[in-house]
């Protein structure tokens, strides 16, 4: 190890995919050994080739290896690791997690147990934000009753002063979990029971809320760093909009269309939220933005987010580092405490879009399987996120994330542009992958013109409509094909007679290749 001052020796990551090697990434540049954990689907995985040391935890079920507690601390204490790294995803904001960590007497690389309780619980943050002045959307700030008959009238009666439509929310999680839109008084009682339930299955409890249904919304989150010594910083602010089922699909910093007063407020909010909290260690606070320029707090996640790259391209901070020295009891840096003084003036544009295995032709159905041929884009501003390589296969067990395509560059047009070339660079062979939608998001005006709001996807993406036209100029390329070279398409064999898929294993016809990128053919056409 070259580093004299690493903040561990060893770090354990608790997790797996991407952000495993992202994090893994992290601790060999700072000088610290690595522990992968993992189950037996990922056994070949990259981030554990890529580890110093790797423990197996048990069968594929994340119930079974890596959502298990007890043998991820066992793993951490059998290999002398210093410190864990969750991540984000399956434990990562475990009260629990933190706290065995804590006890076992291994630093959590995160905010604190008794902050990730206070603030996991979505009824808490929502009362902390009402206590310190900070808006929130109006609903119910206590578990609204569930199975009770006699409260129904009551309930509704409550449900009337926030208005409808409205959305019974899961207290304990997110991601749309325990989630119901009513937009009628008489479907609440049984959205309150459904909704629980569901809650009580995913989260482990089944308290839910009421809360306003805002919209149009965007959906904006801040991104908090906080020490040990006092200090919380903004380091910017994300917009996280294009979203299907309350899962993020593109992710760009600065949020686009905000003047520098209303950044300086929102930042000033979230850093409100994090102090009040007592936060250490990274966390996103999390608002939404309507028409009349209000913010409205959602939710505070108490981990390092998924979109995390483009507030470090456009703050130049390495967010994952930070923790690490942060969480050694390190304070922040004055180059830490610069990014967030200038984050209300940011200077450059970031973009994120999450590749992942599914069809968004069928309402993003998982497309789980053996990855064929796998070109990623390359050039000046480009970050790609992956753990995936050609021959790999995508485990039905998981989430679905292959890559994080990152652009950067001097503004939000330069950015866009160089998404839409990133994009038309990347093949991906073998499973089904968003890639036609996010080409459809780069080309769109409105998506350009900043048109953003959580109904984007519903109002701008007919995934099945998109499908055919693609499968239509797909067969008229064919068609082409045919006529200007009809001795190569007669010697195809049955199997062989896309050749939009033969043109991606052989290299030859580019002209095919090159008409069915263009459109957006990526593996549509059966």
């Amino acid at each position: 190890m070259s580093s004299t001052d690493a903040p561990f020796r060893r770090v354990l990551i608790a997790n797996r995919g991407e952000i495993a090697v992202r994090i893994i990434r992290a601790c060999q540049e700072m000088g610290m050994e690595s522990v992968a954990v993992y189950s037996d689907a990922d056994r070949e995985a990259a981030h554990v080739r890529l580890a110093d040391i790797a423990v197996r935890l048990g069968p594929p079920a994340p119930s079974e290896s890596y959502l298990r507690i007890d043998a991820v601390i066992e793993a951490a204490k059998a290999t002398g690791a210093e410190a864990i790294h969750p991540g984000y995803g399956f434990l990562a904001e475990r009260a629990a997690f933190a706290r065995a960590a804590e006890e076992a007497g291994i630093v959590f690389v995160g905010p604190e147990s008794h902050a990730i309780e206070m603030l996991g619980d979505k009824l808490n943050a929502r009362r902390l934000a009402a206590k310190v002045g900070v808006p929130h959307v109006p609903g119910t700030l206590e578990p609204a009753p569930v199975d009770r008959p006699d409260q129904v009238a009551q309930i509704t009666e409550t449900a009337r002063g926030i208005g409808f439509p409205l959305l019974v929310k899961a207290a304990a999680g997110g991601g749309g979990r325990g989630m119901r839109r009513v937009t009628r008084e008489e479907d609440l009682p049984a959205a309150l029971v459904s909704g629980s339930r569901e809650a009580l299955s995913a989260f482990g409890d089944g308290s839910v809320y009421l809360e306003r249904e805002v919209l149009p919304a965007r959906h904006i989150e801040v991104q908090l760093l906080a020490d040990n010594h006092g200090h919380v910083v903004a380091l910017g602010e994300r917009d996280c909009s294009l979203q299907r089922r309350h899962q993020k699909l593109v992710e760009e910093a600065p949020a686009p269309g905000l003047a520098e007063a209303q950044r300086r407020h929102l930042h000033g909010l979230a850093v409100t939220m994090g102090q009040a909290a007592g936060l250490r260690n990274a966390a996103t606070c999390e608002f939404l933005y309507d028409p009349s320029g209000s913010f409205w707090f959602l939710e505070v996640n108490t981990r390092l987010q998924v979109e995390h790259g483009v507030t470090e391209l456009v703050s130049g901070v390495d967010i994952v580092r930070e923790q690490f020295r942060i969480a050694a009891g390190m304070p922040l840096g004055p180059e830490v405490i610069a990014a967030g003084e200038r984050a209300a003036t940011p200077g450059s544009h970031a973009i994120e879009v999450r590749l992942s295995a599914e069809d968004p032709a069928r309402a993003f159905a998982p497309t789980p399987g053996r990855v064929g041929r796998w070109v990623m884009p390359a050039g000046p501003g480009i970050r790609i996120d992956t753990h995936i390589e050609a021959g790999d296969r995508v485990p039905a067990d998981y989430d679905n994330l292959i890559a994080k395509m990152m652009v950067h560059a001097q503004d939000r047009d330069t950015a866009i542009d160089r998404l839409r070339r990133a994009l038309d660079e990347t093949e991906v062979g073998g499973v089904q992958t968003t890639l036609p939608f996010h080409r459809h998001v780069a080309r769109s005006q409105a998506f350009r013109d900043g048109i953003l709001s959580t109904g984007w996807v519903e109002a701008n993406w007919d995934g099945e409509a998109t499908r055919r036209e693609a499968a239509r100029k797909a067969l008229l390329a064919t068609g082409i094909a045919v006529v200007e070279r009809p001795d190569e398409v007669a010697g195809m064999r049955a199997s062989e007679a896309l050749p939009w898929e033969r043109a991606g294993r052989t290299g030859d016809s580019q002209a095919w290749k090159a008409a069915a990128r263009a459109q957006g053919v990526d593996r549509w056409p059966r």
